[in-house]
């Protein structure tokens, strides 16, 4: 049995659950390595992994004995076996945040499950804390997310459309390794920038325009998430205090970015420098990423825990002047025992493009 569904088992158990249904496709990843649709069962005895024949053989080469999974295509598994596989079973997790009402009505019919017991996100706090392979898978994202900036800065012109630019980024990261993008690329110039998830126009680049882009890839399951704000030609001198201002606070929190350090204290200290020169900062200061995008621990005023070694968060402060502009920065950061890796190495200083 691997490490991962041993604790899973434990933890199941200490509260007092005698079996545990997962259906969020993440944490089966997690848990497994299996990335196919189906449903996990963890049971008294066995374990068992129930999906359709377009993925039983890929599952099956995933799996290992060590895995102590059954594989079940879920068109042999009658009304019998379903009931049989939560036998004697008095509290059965289930992922509440995640499954539906009318699945949470089916799981009790179909399994004929006593009592199906909430789990409190147990799978996803978890998940915070990397390990060595999930830390080089994301490291991965990250520098392939870093290759397509350098990549974008040299194809940017004035002239070309956001969503010619956003396109490009796609493009790229399919062309050089990544399974996908991690979320829908923003490419706003102009006015455009003060949207913070603007999405991309056919607005073309002027001379003098603020573009923040902020891209991520998805590698072999993995998320890498970097925002940056770059000019066009010329940074206009309106803009130069707000840039300076955010690059001065995400520059700060990094360096207290640490294992311990309070979560709602980094951002209140963002918060507070931004209103003391009369902005706000009108999201989180940053998020988890991983499996997901955005997982938790979320950073903001709202989350009064400590970072950990080994989570993988967002550090993104960004100030947004509706009808002129926005800036945002943002890196993936590593945190450790003293302080924090930049997994996003892009340059943060003026960046400017088409300087012809």
């Amino acid at each position: 049995m691997n490490n991962k569904i041993r604790w899973l088992k434990e933890k199941i158990e200490m509260q007092n659950m005698q079996g545990i249904i997962i259906s969020n496709p993440k944490n089966i990843k997690y848990l497994t390595g299996i990335d196919a649709e189906g449903v996990l069962l963890i049971t008294r005895k066995e374990n068992f992994f129930l999906t359709d024949a377009r993925y039983t053989e890929y599952v099956q080469s995933v799996l290992t004995i060590n895995d102590g999974i059954i594989v079940n295509d879920i068109r042999n598994v009658n009304q019998d076996d379903y009931e049989n596989f939560f036998m004697f079973c008095e509290n059965v997790g289930f992922e509440e945040n995640y499954v539906t009402y009318a699945t949470y009505k089916r799981f009790l019919e179909r399994y004929k499950i006593h009592n199906l017991e909430e789990t409190e996100n147990m799978i996803e706090k978890q998940r915070m804390i990397k390990d060595e392979e999930e830390i080089a898978l994301v490291t991965k994202a990250c520098e392939l997310t870093d290759k397509c900036f350098k990549h974008i800065c040299d194809y940017i012109k004035v002239g070309k459309t956001e969503k010619e630019i956003a396109f490009e980024i796609e493009t790229f990261f399919k062309k050089n390794g990544a399974d996908d993008l991690a979320f829908e690329t923003i490419v706003a110039s102009g006015k455009n920038s003060s949207k913070p998830h603007a999405v991309p126009s056919d607005k073309v680049i002027e001379a003098g325009d603020p573009i923040t882009i902020d891209m991520g890839c998805i590698y072999k399951g993995y998320c890498s998430d970097m925002t940056r704000t770059i000019f066009a030609r010329y940074v206009p001198i309106e803009v130069q205090r707000v840039y300076d201002l955010v690059l001065k606070n995400q520059n700060q929190t990094l360096t207290e970015m640490k294992d311990g350090a309070n979560i709602r204290m980094l951002s209140r200290m963002v918060e507070n420098d931004f209103k003391i020169n009369g902005y706000d900062l009108v999201h989180s200061l940053g998020h988890g990423v991983g499996l997901d995008i955005h997982e938790i621990p979320f950073i903001s005023s709202n989350n009064d825990n400590t970072l950990k070694a080994n989570m993988i968060v967002t550090n993104e402060p960004g100030i947004y002047i509706p009808g002129k502009f926005g800036v945002r920065i943002e890196d993936t950061v590593l945190i450790t025992k003293s302080g924090c890796i930049t997994l996003t190495k892009s340059d943060k200083n003026y960046i400017v493009v088409d300087t012809k």
